[in-house]
């Protein structure tokens, strides 16, 4: 793999992270309420949008399809008017392709507004099959036409979409984000059941509401949208991202720091919260924010599993993970979302970590892998001094966290693919020495 020296960070480890950082809106909110605003008759309002590479693809493609997007008054805010939607150049769409996978979710938006669209490739990070198929299958379930081109999926909606009763058969997220964006608009009544119902898509669902929809949830992961005639636009200030600042968390924990994360809060992170106090984390709620800290001491080794929300979310895996490298004892991670997110540990035991991975479920939870070959459990043994090593950024959560390992680590690392993060955690190098980070570009020179 070829990397740039411009893509590349020094860390040199052994420095406790100390101070103070701010999250702004959760990334996997953001680019789809951004993507929501064209299903309005008006101008919507945006705050809390981090300064991300998500964020900017999805304003690009916007922007390509006629939809008016400018800075609001006040940081951190944007203004969406698609008051002019058009159809974009397929060779512009397709510049797109590969950066990521939010493009699919414009598929409803732009049959409701144009009876047509054309998706590129998917890009997104490696983690394990997130297949698109079932995406086409529901827009074909609404009413819609699909075409298979070499560069791409060409849909059409000779009519007006309509409502329907579908059944996912995993509570996939960005599945839940295709009905309920395609749904708002669509005649008639769509009931979604074994939806996804993460904090996220709540605030997806109150946008559509602030916009007119009709949106209803029940305890038993059924969602169902009546669908109206017309949304106007909406104001929205976006939950904040439990991810990143559970990813700081766990930094603060690995390199025995003092973190406070400013916009994090206790409500969508309460799963994680029990669970970093599990390991021997402490932390404490305020209004504003979480402080996170390493109380010293050894960390103690717990059983984790991943599962879907109100499950340990599989995002704050990875990083979780190198603390508890530096716990007492064996701990058992049992992956049950993305099969191949466990592919990371091997660098960390190129740090000196000792990590083995298993095809078994080591958990009780009811998992897809067990019988299908995947490395998906994991047995970490601690605790083990890590050291410095050259590491490549392999997706977004596990290139931060190698970034904590390289800073719990001795000596130093250099860390190749860091624009990768910029992914999903907005000005992250300026945190890190705002942290105390001992970090520096090949030239010698700090990030800015």
């Amino acid at each position: 793999m070829t990397v740039s020296t411009d893509d590349v960070l020094l860390v040199h480890g052994g420095t406790p992270l100390e101070g103070e950082i701010r999250v702004r809106g959760a990334k996997n909110l953001v680019p789809k309420a951004m993507v929501a605003a064209l299903l309005g008759s008006g101008p919507s309002r945006l705050r809390n949008v981090p300064d991300i590479r998500d964020v900017r693809v999805v304003r690009g493609l916007l922007q390509l399809h006629g939809v008016t997007v400018r800075p609001g008054d006040e940081p951190g805010e944007l203004i969406l008017d698609p008051s002019h939607v058009e159809s974009a150049n397929v060779a512009d769409i397709d510049a797109h392709a590969g950066s990521s996978r939010i493009p699919i979710l414009f598929c409803g938006p732009l049959l409701h507004r144009l009876g047509h669209a054309f998706i590129p490739g998917l890009g997104g990070c490696d983690i394990g099959g997130r297949p698109v198929d079932f995406h086409f299958d529901v827009l074909r379930q609404f009413g819609a036409t699909i075409e298979k081109r070499a560069d791409g999926q060409y849909l059409e909606a000779p009519h007006r979409l309509r409502g329907t009763k579908i059944r996912l058969p995993y509570p996939s997220v960005g599945s839940t984000e295709q009905v309920l964006l395609t749904a708002v608009l669509a005649e008639g009544v769509t009931e979604l059941s074994n939806a996804a119902v993460e904090p996220e898509i709540e605030d997806l669902i109150c946008v559509l509401q602030k916009m007119g929809a009709i949106i209803s949830m029940d305890t038993d992961r059924t969602i169902r949208i009546t669908g109206v005639d017309k949304l106007d636009g909406y104001t929205h200030r976006a939950l904040p991202d439990r991810l990143e600042a559970a990813s700081w968390a766990s930094a603060a924990l690995a390199t025995e720091g003092n973190i406070y994360v400013r916009g994090a809060q206790q409500r969508s992170m309460m799963t994680f919260l029990n669970t970093f106090r599990k390991v021997g984390g402490a932390f404490e709620i305020e209004d504003e924010g979480i402080r996170f800290w390493h109380p010293g001491g050894l960390l103690n080794a717990i059983a984790l599993e991943t599962d879907v929300h109100p499950g340990f979310q599989t995002d704050w895996q990875q990083p979780l993970v190198v603390a508890l490298t530096q716990a007492s004892g064996l701990s058992i991670v049992h992956e049950t979302v993305y099969e191949s997110r466990l592919g990371f540990t091997s660098a960390l035991n190129q740090m000196g970590a000792h990590i083995q991975l298993y095809r078994e479920c080591l958990g009780g939870s009811a998992c897809r892998f067990g019988q299908r070959n995947f490395l998906h459990s994991a047995v970490v043994s601690g605790p083990t001094k890590l050291q410095g090593s050259d590491l490549v950024i392999p997706d977004l959560r596990g290139g931060f966290s190698y970034l904590i390992a390289a800073l719990a680590a001795q000596g130093t690392s250099r860390v190749h693919g860091i624009d990768l993060i910029n992914r999903g955690y907005e000005n992250f190098m300026e945190k890190l020495v705002e942290l105390g980070a001992d970090v520096e570009l090949p030239n010698g020179a700090l990030p800015n």
